[in-house]
């Protein structure tokens, strides 16, 4: 019953993404609902009463609201067991799970973000061009350490698809803006481009470009 009362908030281009894709996959009944960030309606008094981060996404389940990334896609995959999402029945598995999606909110996306929210960090213009800067190499950095160690290919965990995959998958697709070419890191690219062909995220990516 609980996976009816779902709804989404996401932006497209965000890491919202991810969590859209899971619920796809898990095949669960949701509602996704887009915030412009344009007009800044995540800052506005109703959003902020959902989500007083004032960020996506925000997912409002029959208990309560939850947010955070690795948060949403580790719930979905248990609301949902059947769907496979994640090794739920391995705890050394399920922490690796948990290690990289870990690792993509509070390193890789942190690197992104200083390319456009430096004011994040500091008041200094100065410092806030130099943090920009310095984004491709801690991009790059990231990558190639995803590459050499956590992605064991086909998918994150190997042969097993998982909530890891629409979520690097999410990542990698910023690496471009962030003046890093894909084409050096072989297995992220593969991963990258079997992603995109997949029919949930052709059917994901289409929706959020019509919202």
């Amino acid at each position: 019953m609980m996976a009816h009362m779902l709804t989404l908030y996401y932006t497209p281009g965000t890491c919202a993404l991810a969590s859209h894709l899971a619920l796809e996959y898990a095949g669960a009944a949701y509602q996704a609902v887009r915030v412009d960030f344009a007009t800044q309606q995540q800052r506005s008094s109703e959003y902020l009463r959902l989500n007083p981060k004032g960020r996506v996404p925000a997912l409002v389940t029959g208990q309560g609201v939850l947010t955070e990334t690795p948060a949403l896609l580790q719930y979905i995959a248990q609301l949902f067991p059947r769907s496979g999402l994640a090794p739920l029945d391995d705890p050394f598995l399920m922490a690796r799970v948990n290690e990289f999606n870990s690792y993509l909110c509070s390193t890789v996306h942190i690197a992104h973000a200083h390319r456009m929210r430096g004011y994040r960090w500091s008041d200094d213009a100065q410092a806030i061009e130099t943090m920009k800067k310095k984004v491709p190499q801690n991009i790059a950095e990231c990558f190639a350490l995803i590459e050499r160690e956590m992605l064991a290919a086909p998918w994150v965990l190997g042969e097993r698809f998982s909530i890891c995959d629409p979520y690097l998958f999410t990542l990698a697709s910023w690496m471009k803006s962030d003046g890093v070419d894909i084409a050096n890191y072989p297995k992220v690219a593969d991963h990258q481009r079997r992603m995109a062909a997949d029919p949930v995220v052709v059917k994901v990516l289409a929706q959020q470009a019509a919202s």
